[in-house]
């Protein structure tokens, strides 16, 4: 009787163990909700030709950390595809300057990275999952915030009680199939 209960036992075991390894996916993005099938084509930008100057001995003098001119740089491509001057794009932090400091006219905490980051841990370590989850590693990252998720559709709704325009949205018709 004995020696079924442990052959039992060892066949228990190992088919959790294998259970355990069929996770294939990658980490990071298994963390987003997200399937691994790849690197995204759209986040890949193609950089410029390089260029040979006429001159090689009137070269300009190496500027760590400078601009390169083969680098992308997405809004002067904008400004010139659209027929304006690119040497007039505005840099983010200039032509976002107005409502940075509007947004921080009562006081701003330089430190909000690290305090965000010490609570996101702080309210991930208290819904850790339950034993088996734990002992797994099953990802529990979305169900920790679940509760704070905003339902898209009732906040449409609302929005379009108060009389907003949605117009990106879609139409009622489409939300009630």
């Amino acid at each position: 009787m004995a020696v079924r209960q442990v052959i039992f036992a060892a066949l228990g075991v190992s088919v959790l163990a294998l259970g355990a390894c069929s996770g294939d996916g990658d980490p990071i993005l298994m963390h987003a909700g997200a399937q691994n099938r790849g690197p995204d084509e759209f986040a890949i930008l193609p950089t410029k030709p390089l260029e040979l100057p006429d001159d090689l001995a009137a070269l300009p003098a190496p500027n760590p950390g400078g601009a390169n001119r083969v680098d992308p740089q997405p809004r002067a491509d904008v400004a010139r595809a659209l027929g304006g001057n690119p040497a007039a794009a505005v840099s983010p932090g200039a032509m976002d300057g107005g409502i940075v400091n509007y947004a921080s006219r009562f006081g701003r905490n330089a430190d909000i990275r690290a305090q965000l980051a010490a609570e996101d841990l702080a309210h991930r370590q208290r819904n850790r999952g339950r034993l088996l989850e734990r002992v797994f590693a099953v990802n529990v990252y979305h169900s920790a915030y679940e509760h704070m998720w905003l339902d898209k559709y009732s906040e449409l709704e609302r929005w379009r009680r108060a009389g907003a325009r949605t117009p990106s949205a879609p139409p009622r018709e489409l939300l009630d199939n």
